[in-house]
C-alpha cells in the first residue's frame, strides 16, 4: 500500500505542491488506509459504502464536517491518481458527496452598539476622524462590501437623492440608498478633509476614500481603519467590514423589510444567500420571546 502513496506524494512534489499541503495529503490518506486495514478491505476494492462508513466513523470520532470535507477531497484526488496509474479500477469517491458544513451565523451589532460607536467616533478630534465617520455611517447605512467601498468614486454619488451607484461582484451594478447621517458625514469629509489628503499624491483619482498618504484605500487598509477606530473610541466590538454589512441587513429585516429587498440592496444573485439573515433574525426573535413572554420567563427563573 505504501508504494502508490509514495508515488502520489512524489507526483504532488513534482507539481510544486507546498510541503505543508503534501503532509496534509499524506496524513489524510494514511488515516483512510488505517481504516481499510482495520476493516480488512483492500485499497483497490473500496466501495461507496466503505467511503460513507469511513466518513461516519470519523465524524463519530469528533472530526469536524469541514475537516471531513477536506479529507474527502484529498482522497478523491488520490484515487483519481490510482486509476490513472492502473492501481485501482475505479474511483469510489466520485459518487460520495461531502458532508454539509453548517453555516456560521454572522456577527451582528445591536442598535445600541451602533449608536455608541457612531457617537464616540464623532467625538474624535484627530486628523482622520471625518473620514472614519463617513466610512462608518456609509457602511452601516448601505451594507456595501469592503471592495465596493474602496473603489467607490465621487461621481457615483447623488447627494440630493441620497443614492449611490455600486459596482459589485462581476462588475454588476446596483443602486443603493443611504441615510441623511451618511450624507452629512460624506459631505463633511469630501469638503474638509479629502482635498488635504489628495494633495499628498500627484496622481489624481476619483476614488472617494483615501489613506492618510492620499492613496486609494485597499480592503486591507479599510480593515486596519476599523481596528484603529475601536482603539480610538475605546470600544471592543470586533469591527470588520462584514460585521457592518451583516448588521445593516439584520436591522433591516428586524425592522420589517422584505427579504427580496435586502437581497437587492446587498447585491446577492441568489435569495438563498440572503436567507442566512432570516436565521439571525430568528435568533434575535427567540431571545426576545424568552426574555419577555410570561410563561417562558417564569419557567427559566
Amino acid at each position: 500500500m505504501n508504494r502508490p502513496l509514495d508515488e502520489y506524494l512524489s507526483f504532488l512534489a513534482a507539481r510544486r505542491a507546498s510541503p505543508r499541503s503534501i503532509d496534509s495529503y499524506r496524513r489524510d490518506i494514511e488515516r483512510f488506509f488505517a481504516f481499510l486495514e482495520s476493516e480488512g478491505i483492500l485499497f483497490d476494492k473500496v466501495s461507496k459504502d466503505d467511503v460513507t462508513n469511513f466518513l461516519y466513523l470519523e465524524m463519530k470520532r469528533g472530526i469536524s464536517r469541514r475537516s471531513n470535507a477536506r479529507r474527502l477531497s484529498a482522497l478523491r484526488q488520490f484515487y483519481a491518481f490510482l486509476v490513472d496509474k492502473g492501481y485501482a479500477g475505479g474511483n469510489p469517491f466520485l459518487s460520495v458527496h461531502a458532508p454539509k458544513i453548517a453555516k456560521k451565523l454572522p456577527d451582528v451589532l445591536a442598535e445600541s452598539q451602533v449608536d455608541a460607536l457612531l457617537k464616540r467616533n464623532s467625538e474624535r478630534s484627530d486628523a482622520l476622524a471625518k473620514r472614519d465617520q463617513a466610512i462608518l455611517e456609509l457602511m452601516y447605512a448601505s451594507g456595501m462590501r469592503a471592495s465596493e467601498i474602496t473603489k467607490m468614486e465621487r461621481g457615483w454619488i447623488d447627494f440630493d437623492e441620497r443614492i449611490v451607484r455600486v459596482v459589485g461582484k462581476g462588475d454588476r451594478e446596483r443602486i443603493v440608498p443611504f441615510s441623511y447621517a451618511a450624507r452629512d458625514a460624506l459631505l463633511d469629509y469630501l469638503r474638509n478633509l479629502r482635498p488635504e489628503l489628495a494633495l499628498k499624491q500627484r496622481g489624481k483619482t476619483g476614488v472617494v476614500f483615501l489613506s492618510n498618504r492620499g492613496k486609494p484605500l485597499t480592503i486591507r487598509g479599510l480593515e486596519y481603519i476599523l481596528t484603529a477606530i475601536e482603539k480610538k473610541t475605546g470600544l471592543s466590538l470586533g469591527l470588520h467590514p462584514h460585521e457592518l454589512r451583516h448588521t445593516f441587513a439584520t436591522h433591516l429585516l428586524e425592522g420589517g423589510a422584505d427579504l427580496r429587498l435586502i437581497q437587492e440592496l446587498l447585491g446577492h444573485q441568489s435569495l438563498s444567500t440572503t436567507q442566512i439573515y432570516a436565521h439571525v433574525s430568528d435568533k434575535a426573535i427567540n431571545e426576545e420571546y424568552r426574555k419577555h413572554f410570561p410563561r417562558q420567563k417564569n419557567k427559566e427563573q
